[in-house]
């Protein structure tokens, strides 16, 4: 296809595809999936070969979040039934991390439910830096705590933090709809203070709330506007007891498409494959590793993701390799970009979702985008605060739920809620 020659060779250059190239590609078929995937893997090898960053999320403070964010399991009103918890102490929040750097994880990403973090709140997270730091040296680390005052980033930078995760989660146009509660200008001002003080940023999206592929392509755009580092793609996993619980909109291939259209944007950036990954990709996670250079480890933050071992073997068996923690992530014109701005060179981007739509993961809305300002790390929409969310587990539908055609049937049966790893008493699956 001309179209995919086209992209590669611009992603090669690092120069940006136009909007209506990006349209395109989720506008493909299914029959020219494999192509989609083969070009948009073309791009990835050429800035990080064939290396999988791993990703480990602490959800240091669960539930109970005053914003109202509608993707997010740990919303004002949510009627999931996750873990709520205050917040943990240094050590238990280093012991937490502790499983995931020995599962392999290279960054480990802090979030916190809540609108956003108190200067009392920014000093508990830095003792809690480095708590991490001085028991795992050469770690990397990402906070995810949403909205952040003037100062507050500089303060944990000061701390030992890496990066900072704050995810856009969908197109300014239509972010009025999500949420109510603050507004799309206050998570743009959250990632400038953070690339401002030297954190490397991080900022994702959700997809699968019922955005038009005009959205999906708008918010991919304002993401390389803001120079992120890294950006984690959550896939909503829609919980009963949110607004979203209906909004079962995604397929793999649909999937796919958007990882592609977000490799072929920006190219030379770590894209995270984020919350709800297991739920929408399924049997077709280990495709999406051609395009994706980074996932999250184990759990999200309100929901239980793969386990780490299985993780690992999907990412030896598609022939890639962890990335180790003596290995830069970012191609070296980035890093030394930000190694002039203050930041490690190795830094690459926090994950995605749950705070208000960061690290991570499992509500599919990425660090701090559920919980904190309304949550990646993660995972955002898919039931968990931060980008890396993370829900309950959906009880059985009353009725059959009308699904829109090309995308997935419900699938509430692969949505569990973690009872495991922090704020628990049990161990971790990492």
């Amino acid at each position: 296809m001309d179209l995919l020659n086209t992209l590669v060779e611009k992603g090669l250059r690092r120069e940006s595809p136009t909007r209506e190239e990006a349209l395109a590609v989720l506008a493909t078929s299914d029959d020219d999936l494999l192509d989609v995937v083969a070009a948009a893997g073309k791009v990835r090898r050429q800035w990080f070969g064939r290396r999988v960053k791993l990703n480990y999320l602490v959800n240091l403070k669960s539930g109970l979040c005053p914003e109202d964010c509608s993707y997010c399991s740990q919303r004002l009103g949510s009627k999931a039934d996750i873990l709520k918890y205050t917040w943990l102490k240094p050590d238990e929040a280093s012991e937490a991390a502790a499983a995931g750097i020995a599962g392999g994880a290279k960054r480990v990403c802090l979030v916190a439910s809540g609108r956003g973090p108190t200067d009392r709140d920014v000093e508990r997270v830095g003792r809690t830096i480095e708590a991490i730091k001085e028991q795992n040296e050469g770690v990397e680390v990402c906070a995810c705590l949403g909205l952040l005052s003037d100062g507050q980033a500089e303060r944990l930078k000061t701390a030992g933090a890496d990066a900072y995760n704050h995810n856009l989660n969908t197109s300014e146009g239509t972010y009025g709809e999500i949420t109510t509660t603050h507004t799309y200008a206050d998570r743009v001002d959250t990632v400038q203070k953070a690339h401002a003080a030297g954190l490397s940023a991080c900022s994702g999206l959700i997809a699968g709330m019922g955005e038009t592929d005009g959205d999906l392509v708008d918010v991919v755009f304002a993401l390389r506007e803001l120079d992120s580092d890294s950006v984690p793609v959550n896939f909503l996993i829609p919980f009963e007891g949110t607004p979203l619980a209906k909004e079962w909109n995604l397929s793999p291939q649909r999937c796919l498409r958007i990882l592609a259209m977000v490799r072929f944007v920006c190219p030379d950036v770590e894209v995270r494959i984020a919350g709800g990954r297991e739920v929408h990709l399924r049997s077709m996670q280990p495709l999406a590793l051609n395009i994706a250079n980074s996932i999250f480890l184990g759990d999200y933050l309100t929901s239980e993701g793969q386990a780490g071992q299985a993780d690992l073997d999907m990412i030896a068996d598609a022939g890639f390799e962890v990335e180790g923690a003596g290995t830069t992530t970012l191609p070296a014109h980035r890093a030394d970009a930000l190694a002039a701005a203050g930041a490690p060179a190795s830094a690459g981007g926090c994950g995605s979702h749950a705070s208000a739509g960061g690290c991570g993961s499992g509500s599919a809305g990425g660090c701090g985008s559920h919980a904190e300002a309304g949550a990646d790390a993660t995972a955002g929409a898919s039931g968990g605060c931060g980008p890396c969310g993370g829900g309950h587990a959906a009880p059985p539908a009353e009725a059959p739920v009308t699904v829109p055609a090309g995308a997935s049937e419900a699938r509430t049966d692969l949505v569990a809620v973690r009872r495991r790893g922090a704020g628990t008493d049990l161990a971790p699956n990492a």
